[in-house]
């Protein structure tokens, strides 16, 4: 069974940076993709960032050259290293699972629970 467990978020000014995390129990597949969502109060979800297993990441222009994806292989984990952080990245971010190649699609099959980020 697939889950996945966000950790990481807070409150920090702007500028400032934070790091989440996303564990997955077991990957859907041995090819798998992972997109990053965020969810501010009184919005749609958006799809920020999408990575596949093969190493391909592909970002929306809002965060490009300010957020990363990176993983972990031995600790099945993914990272969004998020840097000069502004009011508006203020959301729920999610992580989502899929053995399919969704990129920033909002059709993952797997979902964490969030963690909220505040810049203020």
């Amino acid at each position: 069974h697939v889950q996945l467990v966000e950790s990481g978020g807070g409150s920090v000014q702007p500028g400032g940076s934070l790091t989440l995390s996303c564990t997955i129990s077991t990957t859907p597949s041995p090819g798998y993709c992972v997109g990053w969502f965020r969810q501010a109060p009184g919005q749609g979800r958006e799809g920020i960032a999408g990575f596949h297993s093969q190493g391909r990441t592909r970002y929306i222009d809002a965060v490009k050259g300010r957020f990363t994806v990176s993983k972990d292989n031995a600790k099945n984990t993914l990272y969004l290293q998020m840097n000069s952080l502004k009011p508006e990245d203020t959301a729920m971010y999610y992580c989502a699972a899929d053995k399919y190649n969704l990129g920033l699609a909002r059709s993952y099959t797997y979902w964490g629970q969030g963690t909220q980020v505040t810049v203020s």
